[in-house]
């Protein structure tokens, strides 16, 4: 491309085009913001979060119960009651999520929850469940919690219990892109290196987005007027694991985390610099689409991301 356009051409419509195909490769040098829906009544619709045109990604919290036989079960807070069925009216605002570009994930695990695997077969089954409740697979004997729209993938957020046949898991949801959709593989590490649940997993390398919880751990988080750690984290985790893009994920305010916060001028100003730095960037993840409403940290560091 770079040579192209040095080349003369009297065409104005070439030159418009070219003109075009310049921004659209700028842009796609920018990063975005992922944010997390679903764990506060308080935080509006899923529709509204996407219309915001701040969030490129929205991961939907909690699928919380799975595994090792157990029924799951999918926990909105105070928006919905999936197990009434109260939740399949999502399925428009899914929708109309999709037909602004954003791209939804329904994450599983979470920090309050009872979620395992027991074996490769296990995690066979939950990927099955998976693509037939929240994706784009259809069997009569397996209720859509959230409608017949189809989400986008699976983020995992794998906090608690063993970290055994995640790998099988996210192969299995993978090995699904053949059947007319392609399915996301994300994920939200812990930044202490390597994560102690997900390792596994991550070390497939079929992970698309990976947004890195850059807080609640002390040694590779940022501190009061330090970034050294946080730096020296983040560095470690893009040039290490095998994903298309990586995201540092914060707390959207100081409330929304024990620790780990960034006043957003630090952010714009001495972070986003240097980790931009990285082919592996991605953007920022935010904890919480609730959280970010009481402090406006997206709408301060949007421009910078």
């Amino acid at each position: 491309m770079a040579s192209k356009s040095h080349q003369f051409n009297s065409n104005p419509l070439i030159f418009l085009l070219l003109g075009l195909s310049a921004i659209g490769v700028s842009a796609a040098g920018n990063g975005g913001i992922a944010i997390y829906w679903g764990q506060n009544g308080n935080e509006g619709t899923l529709a509204e979060a996407c219309a915001t045109g701040k969030f490129p990604y929205v991961n939907i919290a909690f699928l919380n119960v799975f595994g090792s036989g157990a029924t799951p079960q999918m926990n909105l807070a105070g928006h919905c009651n999936p197990a009434s069925g109260s939740c399949v009216s999502l399925s428009t605002d899914i929708r109309s999520c999709q037909n602004r570009g954003v791209k939804l994930m329904l994450s599983i695990g979470g920090g309050i929850g009872t979620y395992s695997l027991s074996s490769k077969l296990d995690a066979r089954n939950v990927s099955l469940y998976l693509w037939n409740a929240f994706l784009g697979g259809k069997s009569a004997s397996v209720f859509r919690p959230l409608g017949d729209a189809a989400l986008n993938g699976i983020d995992l957020d794998i906090e608690l219990g063993s970290s055994q046949f995640y790998d099988d898991l996210v192969r299995y949801l993978k090995s699904y892109c053949g059947r007319g959709q392609k399915v996301y593989i994300t994920g939200a590490p812990q930044c202490p290196f390597p994560d102690r649940q997900m390792g596994s997993a991550l070390n497939t390398g079929i992970f698309d987005y990976v947004w890195v919880q850059f807080y609640n751990n002390p040694p590779c988080q940022y501190t009061s007027g330090n970034t050294t750690n946080l730096i020296r984290s983040w560095n470690q985790w893009t040039t290490s694991i095998r994903a298309k893009k990586i995201f540092m994920g914060l707390p959207a305010a100081t409330q929304a985390a024990g620790s780990g916060f960034i006043p957003a001028e630090v952010l714009t100003s001495e972070i986003l610099p240097v980790i931009k730095s990285s082919p592996k960037y991605g953007g920022i993840m935010l904890w919480s689409k609730f959280w970010d409403d009481q402090s406006g940290y997206s709408s301060s560091i949007v421009s910078g991301v």
